[in-house]
């Protein structure tokens, strides 16, 4: 303050502070005056007679006074500080008072930024169930959208080439989309789709089955097997808990027996990636119609795509009575519970010759994310056997988060972005601070391994959480965040293939992510090559496990906005969804694919989030790296002499 002048009560600084102590002046002059006259005029008469007359005339001007005063300060009060809209509001009911010209002035809440509104639950909690069923019904018209789409440009094809109208098999031409997504379908009653798909894969998929060449082992398992035996297990073919799911059954538009009957003819050529093998680590790739298969060019495997198969190839035995599938898939990791690791982290490839590890590259994104996946889901999904012959598979997982949280977590600056990096050289090599969006899958499968699918709360309540599941779950929280902000910092809202933190003793910054008005657009780092967007779910998955887990509802908020970034600028008017080249700038370049998992998982695991908890529940069910739930097996009958 200069001059020496006394500083202002709070109530009197503001931003319009020189009209309100101008307006005050002059009411307290008028009042001054008018009060001065009365006291000047009653002391000439104080010795007279006061008459009636003379009574009547002061209460006259009392009276203008005081309605010279209200006027006053109603239209500061009501005007110049709440707006002429707040004026007219309380005209018609506030009854005047002298006092409002001493009232101070209103303290209006403050403006929550976003991320403060979703910490405060009972806003959100405001929004009505009819609320999100409405969003949810928006989930399930862009399938309807997504596969018009493909039904009417590439059904058959792997994928739908939205822009060009034409399909693409790049997955083995086995109708990857049409499987993948069935049980989508099936769960949001989506009928004529269910129909649809239902049909093709009675009259097609067999005969692609016996003409198609090389596939994928781990992508046929997944997309493929998965979907089928989901699909079998929602349309009421199992009897393993087919009362759990909470969805009606589809018998009449689906065949359970015949998809039952295509899962045990694929599967029992997959099975060749693992009795061809002179180890337990299966090859990579078979041919269908030779009944063949091998190793990739390299002569190597990807560690995940080896130990991403059990949750699949363990239900084939339960439902079948054939333990063959699961007795080969197992092998897999019990051969695993026998190598190195560097803290539970293992390098992400892996030799099917030696069955030993190729290099030193840890990493959880590509080739390395669902081994860790997978060590917890297999384990849930044997209730069984967790405390006897599984209990192995959830100790390696423990030992690895552990090792994550140790080598691989680290905080950004300047505003403390949880992420996880890379050892690109292992342990001993440099930090890389990047992260794949598909790392985003981890908080998910944290929060599931320290509740095992139950609420937190009621977890809380049983005493079941221990120290590490309540540090796990926190970890959950914080790097949701950072997957979601990889998406709000830049310009469309979706995030891209690949980011880079930016940490201490590594200043150097590179190309942001477009949207300047974001929190952490100084935090993240997207470089040319990694800004495309191929529609992929593990966000939005983590988001529907965190609020099924912990209920809060900034996952839904936060899924939301997600979903309206993908409805603004990757829907294709004519039918499907594509992928993005670039989602730093606007509009976006697009690039004219639709992956499978955009019908099999995002939208599937969106159209959940906004849905009831009693479906699909967590403890019952346990979702395989495609999004195709399966139920957790109770049943005492073992399964193979593995387990």
């Amino acid at each position: 303050m200069s001059g020496g002048s006394a500083p202002l009560p709070y109530s009197m600084r503001d931003v319009d502070g020189g009209a309100y102590n101008n307006a005050k002046f002059r009411q307290r002059s008028r009042l001054k005056m008018v009060t001065q006259a009365l006291i000047s005029k009653s002391s000439k008469y104080q010795c007279g007679k006061f008459t009636l007359g003379k009574f009547l005339s002061l209460l006259m001007v009392s009276g203008l006074v005081y309605l010279l005063v209200h006027k006053s300060s109603e239209g500061f009060v009501s005007g110049e500080l709440h707006g002429k809209e707040e004026q007219s509001r309380h005209a018609s009911k506030d009854s005047p008072n002298i006092r409002t010209f001493w009232r101070k002035s209103a303290r209006l809440p403050p403006r929550l930024p976003p991320n403060e509104i979703y910490k405060n639950s009972s806003i959100l909690h405001q929004f009505p169930p009819s609320e999100w069923t409405s969003r949810q019904k928006k989930v399930k018209e862009a399938f309807e959208h997504g596969w018009s789409g493909y039904r009417n440009y590439a059904l058959g094809y792997d994928e739908l080439m939205p822009l060009s109208h034409r399909g693409v098999d790049g997955l083995g031409g086995l109708g990857a989309t049409v499987v993948d997504s069935l049980d989508t379908a099936i769960i949001m009653g989506a009928d004529d789709v269910v129909s649809e798909a239902s049909t093709w894969i009675e009259d097609n998929l067999m005969k692609k089955i016996n003409e198609k060449g090389q596939v994928n082992l781990f992508e046929t398992t997944i997309r493929v097997l998965g979907g089928l035996l989901s699909a079998y297990h929602l349309s009421g073919g199992s009897q393993a808990g087919g009362g759990d799911s909470g969805i009606p059954v589809t018998s009449n538009k689906t065949n359970p027996d015949r998809l039952l009957e295509v899962s045990k003819d694929l599967a029992d050529r997959l099975l060749l990636a693992f009795t061809s093998s002179p180890t337990a680590i299966p090859y990579s790739d078979v041919v269908l119609r030779d009944r063949s298969a091998h190793a990739s060019p390299d002569g190597l495997s990807s560690t995940s795509e080896a130990t991403t198969l059990q949750l699949e190839f363990s239900y084939l035995s339960r439902i079948s009575g054939d333990p063959k599938y699961d007795l080969e898939a197992m092998k897999v990791l019990e051969h695993m519970r026998t190598l190195p690791t560097v803290e539970g982290l293992v390098p992400i490839y892996i030799s099917p010759y030696s069955g030993q590890f190729s290099g030193e590259n840890i990493r959880l994104g590509s080739r390395g994310d669902s081994y860790y996946e997978y060590l917890l889901k297999v384990w849930v999904q044997q209730e069984n056997y967790r405390n006897t012959s599984l209990k192995y598979l959830f100790e390696m997982y423990t030992e690895a988060m552990r090792g994550v949280k140790h080598l691989l977590v680290r905080k950004t600056t300047p505003n403390g972005l949880v992420f996880v990096g890379e050892l690109p050289h292992g342990r001993n090599g440099a930090f890389s601070p990047k992260m794949d969006h598909l790392v985003c899958f981890l908080p998910g499968t944290l929060a599931l391994g320290a509740t095992k699918g139950i609420t937190k709360k009621k977890a809380l309540e049983n005493n079941l959480l221990t120290k590490e599941d309540i540090e796990n779950l926190q970890l959950a929280e914080d790097l949701a965040k950072t997957c979601v902000e990889m998406y709000f910092v830049t310009s469309t809202g979706l995030a891209p293939e690949i980011a880079y933190f930016h940490i201490e003793g590594n200043p150097d910054g590179g190309p942001d992510g477009g949207n300047r008005s974001s929190e952490y657009i100084n935090d993240i780092t997207i470089k040319p090559l990694d800004r495309h967007n191929l529609l992929r779910p593990e966000t939005v998955e983590s988001l529907f496990v965190l609020h099924r887990i912990t209920e809060d509802p900034k996952y839904r908020e936060w899924g939301w906005q997600i979903f309206q970034a993908f409805e603004k600028y990757t829907k294709v008017d004519s039918g499907g969804y594509t992928s993005l080249d670039d989602v730093t700038g606007i509009p976006p370049p697009r690039r004219d694919k639709m992956e499978t998992f955009f019908l099999g998982e995002t939208l599937k695991y969106l159209y959940l989030l906004f849905g009831e908890s009693n479906i699909l529940p967590l403890d019952k069910y346990v979702f395989n790296t495609e999004a195709h739930p399966l139920p957790v097996i109770r049943s005492a009958v073992q399964v193979s002499d593995t387990v």
